[in-house]
């Protein structure tokens, strides 16, 4: 697999990395037998960068255990936040509407503990000892990006990027990077300590990051880790409607999911489906392409607990889009206004 510089950091990855997020339960009950086949299924694959930002203590645990005996084969990204998904989360008629807006971020309902839990852990104060569980907990002595939120702790992002310093001098990790922000905040962080890539939600549905975050980025050479790079599924076609998530499916919490937001954006992906369809490729392929071929400095990590599902993501690294296409999809799945 082709190997990109994520930034002007010396940070090196494949093309491709592989989230965790679904190994932690959170889209759904995960084997743990096979989210470990899964992981040792991607290094196989040449994936090098393993995305367990916003995954739990467990995915941690899994993942260590995976690359205990090929260390040098992996590109750990790590952050503090590591609580377990408890299950419990439904749709509620409270949440619905509240994202009427396509591309809203899930919301802090029934399942706002493990977000305050993640605020907690991204204290200044608490930094370090986040820092320190994570890598008990992954058996490693260095992590290779380790991932904070400046916003999410209420301190000055200055306060933060600088106890973050002192674990990247300390070589307990090897360079540092940041939830998304906007640009602003993006180069109070660079210039405090420098950042090697930020971590966004960026996918062909959820484009927000293109208005601000990706040229501020590109400015200051910091790399770009795409997360839910599928649309946490709606990118594949297999989630049209909230009866195919199940209980504890933390997307009962995100207003895209709720019945009528599906029900406007189906439109939008049929569309992107018949290109999909005309070029023989599977929908999910065709998005992570769209992404790929935004950029050398964009590494798209989807998540899955399926080893089929990963093959399929592997497959798309070798898809060319020609031009037409590439314009085609981003009318079809406009930049978001404001």
């Amino acid at each position: 697999m082709r190997r990109v510089s994520l930034g002007g950091q010396g940070l090196v990855s494949t093309s491709l990395g592989l989230g965790c997020t679904a190994l932690t339960g959170a889209y759904g009950p995960a084997d743990p037998d096979e989210a470990m086949r899964v992981v040792r299924r991607a290094l196989d694959g040449g994936v090098s960068l393993i995305d367990l930002i916003d995954a739990d203590a467990e995915a941690e645990r899994l993942v260590g255990k995976a690359v205990a005996h090929r260390r040098d084969e992996a590109l750990i990204a790590a952050g503090p936040g590591s609580v377990r998904w408890d299950g419990s989360v439904r749709w509620a008629s409270a949440v619905r509407g509240a994202g009427a807006i396509r591309g809203a971020g899930a919301v802090r309902g029934a399942g706002s503990a493990r977000w305050e839990a993640r605020d907690f852990l991204s204290r200044p104060e608490n930094l370090g000892r986040a820092c320190d569980a994570s890598l008990a907990r992954l058996g490693i002595e260095r992590i290779d990006l380790f991932v904070v939120d400046p916003d999410a702790s209420g301190a000055p992002i200055e306060e933060t990027m600088g106890v973050a310093g002192r674990l990247q001098d300390a070589g307990k990790i090897a360079h540092i990077g940041v939830r998304a922000l906007d640009g602003d905040r993006l180069r109070r962080a660079h210039a405090a300590r420098p950042v090697a890539a930020v971590a966004v939600e960026y996918s062909l549905w959820q484009r927000r990051a293109e208005r601000e975050l990706l040229p501020v980025a590109r400015e200051l050479g910091i790399g770009v880790i795409a997360g839910r790079p599928l649309g946490r599924g709606f990118l594949t076609g297999r989630i049209t409607s909230p009866v195919h998530l199940g209980p504890g499916d933390v997307r009962c919490l995100d207003p895209r999911f709720s019945p009528e937001n599906l029900e406007a954006e189906l439109l939008r992906l049929r569309d992107a489906q018949r290109v999909a369809a005309e070029m023989d490729v599977g929908m999910g392929r065709l998005a992570i392409a769209w992404l790929l071929a935004r950029g050398d400095d964009i590494v798209p990590v989807p998540s899955t607990r399926d080893l089929v599902h990963l093959e399929m993501n592997l497959t798309a690294t070798g898809i060319l889009l020609p031009e037409p296409v590439k314009a085609h999809l981003a009318r079809t799945f406009p930049l978001e206004e404001g």
